[in-house]
């Protein structure tokens, strides 16, 4: 006699299972703890063997019989229903193990000695926010362009084109970690170029008229906020050094007595030396005898085992009245000092590019050099502290050629 509902509902649990039976194989097994599970008994190549269909009552009894019949189907094509079954949740398995997620975490903490935490936490943050959600799961295999191409159009319908352009460029980067490793045969990101307008380039703030500079060095002496973030607002113009590379300055690097300062660029994978003006070593004095005893000459008022906040500079000049997305950013102060320099004191290009540590070749083929024009370079930044002073001062400043020229 075929199961109902209701003899299954009254089924109560015994000392032992028992077992009541359905047609065709089916039947549903009573634990003494009170479970019900469905069960096939079926015969292949001679043998006898069962399938558990799944518990009752997530899998109700018209749901058994449909799994029943699916599995009486493959029977009938010459397939063993649990060998299939294996084979299905091992090919789930590996489906997962090869998922774009998975290998894309796997590329970041793989390439994670060679490039900066904050990057990699950025690029992380982009891939959970805006890639992992829609192809995430997919199996690195299965992604096609228009997978990657939906991803970066709900990035740039929402305004972000940069970011959905530099997703792409991750994306490929993963897949083609994916095949080093033997886990894809090709990358559909190149299939994508141009079907996405480019981002327009847009330049960090700056202030670059000689009388408004003036004006900004005079409102970093009004700056009440702490001495360590005042010793960083009155060095950024000086040094015009990358953000990053200020606020994670190590005293270990610096030589007051020499008036250098050298480190690695990570960006640009370069030793860097920064010649420093008279005006630079006065304040790293009066900041050494606070700071000195630390690892970086800002440390971060937390904490002394890490740098002064990404967020610090522009926050100060946010509270002295500037606007860091229209005036003058952290950033701001390099472009300030590459047009100053060579619009108002006529000092050769070269020898500006060499300062801000561009990777610009020479006539010669020649990789960037730390001690390139160094000569012309302690010239430079000299004069350029000197006629910053002035600025400050509010005198006119009638531009001379300096030895820097």
């Amino acid at each position: 006699m075929p199961l109902s509902n209701t003899a299954i509902i009254n089924a109560k649990p015994s000392d032992k299972p028992y077992t009541l039976t359905d047609e065709r194989g089916l039947s549903i097994q009573i634990q003494p703890t009170g479970g019900k599970w469905w069960r096939l008994r079926y015969r292949f190549d001679g043998k006898a063997k069962m399938l558990s269909l799944g518990v009752y009552p997530d899998v109700g009894l018209k749901e058994a019989r449909d799994r029943r019949e699916e599995a009486r189907k493959l029977l009938g094509a010459g397939v063993d229903p649990g060998e299939h079954r294996k084979a299905h949740k091992a090919a789930k398995t590996e489906r997962a193990a090869n998922s774009f997620e998975v290998i894309c975490r796997e590329w970041l903490e793989q390439r994670k000695d060679t490039v900066e935490p904050a990057q990699t936490a950025k690029t992380l943050a982009r891939m959970e926010n805006d890639v992992f959600p829609w192809i995430g799961s997919k199996a690195i295999t299965e992604i096609t362009a228009p997978d990657v191409l939906s991803v970066m159009r709900r990035m740039d319908e929402r305004g972000a084109r940069y970011t959905a352009h530099r997703v792409r460029s991750e994306i490929s980067r993963a897949f083609r970690y994916a095949i080093a490793t033997g886990r894809a045969e090709r990358d559909p990101c190149p299939d994508l170029r141009g079907a996405i307008p480019p981002a327009k380039e847009s330049h960090f703030a700056a202030i670059t008229d000689p009388k408004e500079v003036g004006g900004l060095l005079r409102a970093f002496d009004g700056f009440s906020g702490t001495f360590v973030v005042k010793s960083a607002l009155l060095l950024a113009p000086l040094l015009f050094t990358r953000p990053g590379e200020l606020r994670k300055a190590e005293w270990a690097s610096f030589d007051l007595d020499k008036g250098d300062w050298r480190y690695f660029i990570n960006k640009t994978k370069t030793e860097h030396l920064v010649p420093l003006a008279t005006q630079a070593v006065l304040i790293l004095r009066e900041l050494h005898a606070l700071t000195g005893r630390g690892r970086y000459l800002f440390p971060n008022a937390r904490s002394s085992e890490r740098p002064m906040s990404e967020a610090a500079i522009n926050a100060a000049l946010r509270r002295l009245g500037y606007d860091t997305r229209t005036e003058i950013s952290g950033h701001g102060f390099r472009a300030m000092a590459r047009t100053i320099l060579h619009e108002e004191l006529h000092v050769k290009p070269e020898v500006i590019e060499h300062q801000l540590a561009h990777t610009v070749p020479d006539a010669l083929g020649t990789a960037y050099n730390r001690t390139k024009f160094l000569k012309e370079r302690k010239a430079m930044m000299q004069l350029w502290a000197d006629y910053l002073d002035k600025l400050k001062a509010g005198a006119e400043v009638i531009p001379l050629h300096g030895d820097a020229a």
